[in-house]
């Protein structure tokens, strides 16, 4: 069989205010056509279809366009859909039986009994050829709360009842796959999740739980499972040096930090229950994103590198988004004034000017202040030393006078 595995797709997102639904139909229409040119058999969506849990109809309208077109162009393709972290579980599965009467399977809560047990039998689904003979079994297991795990027995008092529970499910569905498959037939797991050691992108990921217990280690997708394909991490790697366990990443870079790799869908072939090749397929890049200069600059030489971008002509859908990246070393009340006069006539859309001093740096975040010692201080001080914490100098009379007056009653 011939898999495609992608994740994190976040239709609705801005960046900086900016819509994206035009970089996100581009990377659907290419999924259509990658899915057709290379005869997949299944498609693994793994979470985060959407940026919120209340997308737009537009979103949703484009999703939906997406599936019916997949299933046409296709009409073997089995499509499978789990709910992420930033996705409403109840929205997603609500259209979910007229979407599987085409094809499309989505699992968005973790399904229970009339008597509130889990049905781990629902979770576990069949992946079947052209002929409509089942080739494979699915464990599609959505993002998991802790609500929505089941209580191990006997555990020992140290061990977290949150990952044990997760363990214990992928346990008890991997029981349910091997109980149903035939001889030769691959068993694959869904998540989304945070695996440890799994490297996150600045800016963009939502921390699923705080603090670390959320992390699952690599050992929870043991040699049945032969492929695990993962959501929740946009940079696309392997799991513990396991070429099993996946994370696809997501197909567009969310923020300014994701520009520097290759956004990708995984191209996932078995040979038997065996994992063959595993094929990165790049996604082409709509809309660049650019960051000028790639480190922080003083104001001058920005404002010259900016004057140095070609005008060019294009829709504005299709513009680069712009990050401007300042260094200060004191206060620049005219910045954004003289940023986009050095952007005139330039096709490109500013979406963010990222300021810093050489004073921000790790010994100022060890001086921060209690919150006992910020009760004792007066405005002034305090102003006063955050001015020499950002700019390392002395704040000047006319910035001390300007505070002064935002005192006055």
């Amino acid at each position: 069989m011939r898999l495609l595995h992608t994740s994190d797709w976040h239709l609705g997102q801005t960046l900086h205010n900016y819509e994206r639904h035009y970089e996100h139909q581009q990377f659907l229409d290419w999924l259509l056509d990658t899915l057709e040119q290379q005869q997949a058999d299944a498609l693994l969506i793994a979470g985060d279809i959407f940026d919120n849990a209340n997308p737009s109809a537009a979103s949703q309208r484009q999703f939906y366009q997406f599936l019916r077109a997949a299933r046409e162009r296709v009409p073997h393709l089995n499509l499978i859909v789990i709910a992420g972290n930033h996705d409403s579980p109840g929205r997603l599965e609500a259209p979910a039986p007229l979407l599987e009467a085409h094809g499309t399977r989505v699992i968005g809560h973790v399904p229970r009994l009339a008597d509130g047990s889990i049905d781990v039998g629902a979770m576990v689904l069949p992946l079947t050829d052209r002929s409509g003979a089942v080739q494979a079994w699915c464990l599609a297991v959505p993002f998991l709360r802790p609500a929505d795990v089941p209580r191990p027995e006997g555990q020992s008092s140290s061990a977290d009842p949150y990952l044990a529970g997760i363990a214990l499910l992928y346990r008890q569905a991997l029981e349910q796959a091997l109980a149903c498959r035939s001889a030769g037939q691959p068993i694959l797991a869904m998540g989304h999740c945070h695996m440890v050691d799994g490297q996150m992108s600045e800016d963009s990921e939502r921390r699923i739980v705080i603090g670390g217990t959320e992390m699952l280690p690599a050992g929870i997708f043991g040699p049945d499972i032969s492929y695990a394909a993962l959501g929740h991490l946009h940079l696309a790697q392997s799991v513990g040096q396991q070429r099993h366990i996946r994370y696809c990443g997501s197909p567009l870079p969310l923020s300014f930090a994701e520009i520097g790799y290759q956004h990708q869908v995984l191209q996932i072939d078995l040979e038997g229950s065996a994992l063959g090749e595993i094929t990165p397929l790049p996604v082409p890049r709509a809309v660049p994103l650019l960051r000028v200069p790639p480190r922080p600059a003083p104001l001058a030489e920005v404002l010259q590198q900016l004057a140095a971008l070609a005008p060019q002509a294009a829709p504005a859908e299709c513009q680069p988004l712009l990050e401007v990246r300042v260094l200060l070393d004191a206060p620049e009340p005219g910045l954004r004034a003289k940023v986009e006069a050095a952007l005139e006539g330039k096709a490109v859309r500013l979406a963010k000017i990222e300021t810093t001093s050489a004073a921000r740096n790790g010994a100022a975040e060890a001086a921060a202040l209690t919150l006992d010692q910020l009760e004792r201080m007066q405005p002034d001080e305090i102003f006063r030393q955050l001015y020499r914490q950002r700019y390392d100098q002395d704040a000047p009379p006319e910035q001390l006078s300007a505070f002064a007056e935002l005192l006055l009653p």
